[in-house]
């Protein structure tokens, strides 16, 4: 028996056209085990900022907000790419989240699995970034996948002149992410089907993959140094 399909929404951190953390997706998606679907998402970009008197007057958020709420209740799971700027996660990812943890009527990250990765073209790969975009799907109560974790530096030469994925160790760094997602969504869903009514728990999840959360997609030996204000994406 065929376990149920999985539709993944994949979404990047950065705007850029060509960037680093789309063609990451783009790979992630070409790389998605039988039985997942990876939607690549854009709906950032036409969020407005952020704003309670807009959410009152809009009666939850204008169209954008109210399409991306429909997208992410209809995904499984969630896959978000981010670069990092100045020690941080994006601005437009942010504001994208801030929309969404909104009850707008619904709670449409609480319970949501999440899996993070990062591209950069420093040597560091994206682990602040991570970092403090893990503690924001916290705070939303997403159910945030706890290994293993993906940060991809000195990117730029991973890819080819049309912006495929060439480096093998992050192409296997992929599989092994999405396979954990897959194996995470559904201790989720089968959770939530054994106690409905209920908000899965992180806690109380069994682990989605062994091993070190510091693994990096990338070359060994990460220098100790952090590029604090890598701005290509």
């Amino acid at each position: 028996m065929h376990p149920t399909p999985l539709n993944v929404l994949a979404l990047s951190g950065s705007l850029r056209q060509g960037s680093l953390n789309g063609r990451l997706l783009e790979a992630a998606a070409a790389l998605a085990p039988e039985g997942m679907a990876l939607q690549l998402c854009d709906g950032l970009r036409a969020l407005p900022h952020f704003d309670e008197d807009l959410e009152r007057e809009t009666h939850g958020g204008p169209e954008p907000v109210r399409q991306l709420r429909a997208q992410v209740t209809a995904a499984d799971a969630l896959l978000l790419a981010t670069p990092e700027y100045n020690q941080s996660f994006p601005g437009v990812l942010k504001n994208g989240l801030d929309w969404l943890s909104r009850p707008g009527p619904e709670e449409v990250l609480v319970g949501k699995p999440v899996a993070l990765l990062g591209a950069t073209p420093g040597r560091w790969g994206t682990r602040l970034a991570q970092a403090g975009l893990r503690q924001v799907l916290t705070a939303t109560e997403a159910l945030v996948l706890p290994a293993p974790a993906v940060f991809v530096p000195e990117a730029e030469r991973l890819f080819d002149g049309s912006g495929r994925l060439q480096d093998t160790r992050t192409q296997e760094a992929l599989r092994a992410l999405l396979h954990a997602l897959a194996r995470w969504t559904r201790s989720v869903t089968a959770e939530s089907s054994a106690a409905p009514g209920t908000r899965p728990s992180a806690a109380r999840l069994p682990p989605a993959e062994a091993g070190s959360s510091d693994g990096d997609a990338g070359r060994p030996g990460a220098p100790p140094g952090v590029h604090a204000r890598a701005r290509t994406s």
